[in-house]
């Protein structure tokens, strides 16, 4: 399954270019301009399982780092910052990843 499955490929290209420049990523708007927040929980797992890059289960921070990518190749990487804050939002047990659920 890819991305553009689940989500415009118009709304992902105008998000990731939004957050083009270096350290100007912004979960949060991320999220609601590729279209996430209005996807069912489903759906939004489905997304997730994408992004699992190595099939864990979870989202560790080493993948998190390329989560621009997992939505369109043309994505940048993260930096090391952008990557801890993400993966602080969504740790939400301290375990150093991010569960499905």
């Amino acid at each position: 399954m890819a991305m553009t499955d689940l989500l415009s490929a118009e709304d992902i290209k105008k998000a990731v270019g939004a957050f083009s420049a270096a350290e100007s990523f912004n979960y949060k708007k991320f999220f609601e301009m590729v279209g996430l927040k209005k996807k069912s929980p489903e759906d939004v797992k489905k997304v997730f399982h994408i992004l699992d890059k190595d099939r864990s289960g979870f989202i560790e921070e080493e993948e998190l780092k390329f989560v621009l990518k997992g939505f369109t190749p043309e994505g940048r990487d993260l930096s090391d910052k952008e990557t801890k804050a993400l993966l602080a939002a969504g740790d939400k047990d301290g375990d150093g990843k991010i569960g499905a659920d």
